[in-house]
C-alpha cells in the first residue's frame, strides 16, 4: 500500500511550487521608459499648430509607430541574459596556455 502523506507535507510541497520570479529586470524598465519618452515626444510633435508642416505629418507618426510597435514591445519581450559563471571557470581551470615558443606565426621577419 502506498504511504499516505500528511497535510503538512502537502503544504510544504505547495509552498515550494509557488516560487515566483519577477520576469522584468532593470534593463526592461529602462527600455520601456525610453519607449514612453519617444511616445511623449511624438505626441508633442503631433500637437504643433501647423497642419501642413513637416514635423506633425512626418516625424510625429514615425516616432509614435517606433514607440508603440518597436521599443515598448522589445522592452516587454527582452529576456535577461543568463550568467554562466560556473561553466567559464571550469573551462579556464582545465585549459592550459601554450608556451610562447610553441605558437607559430604567419608573420615573416626580415633577417
Amino acid at each position: 500500500m502506498p504511504a499516505k502523506s500528511t497535510p503538512k507535507a502537502k503544504k510544504t510541497q505547495i509552498k515550494q511550487k509557488k516560487e515566483f520570479n519577477f520576469p522584468f529586470e532593470k534593463i526592461n524598465f529602462i527600455i520601456i521608459g525610453i519607449g514612453i519618452a519617444v511616445l511623449i515626444l511624438g505626441y508633442i510633435c503631433l500637437a504643433q499648430d501647423s497642419v501642413d508642416g513637416f514635423t506633425p505629418t512626418v516625424i510625429a507618426p514615425i516616432l509614435l509607430v517606433l514607440g508603440y510597435c518597436v521599443i515598448i514591445p522589445y522592452g516587454i519581450l527582452k529576456k535577461p541574459r543568463k550568467v554562466e559563471t560556473t561553466a567559464v571557470t571550469s573551462e579556464q581551470t582545465t585549459s592550459t596556455a601554450a608556451p610562447a615558443s610553441a605558437v607559430s606565426s604567419n608573420i615573416k621577419t626580415k633577417a
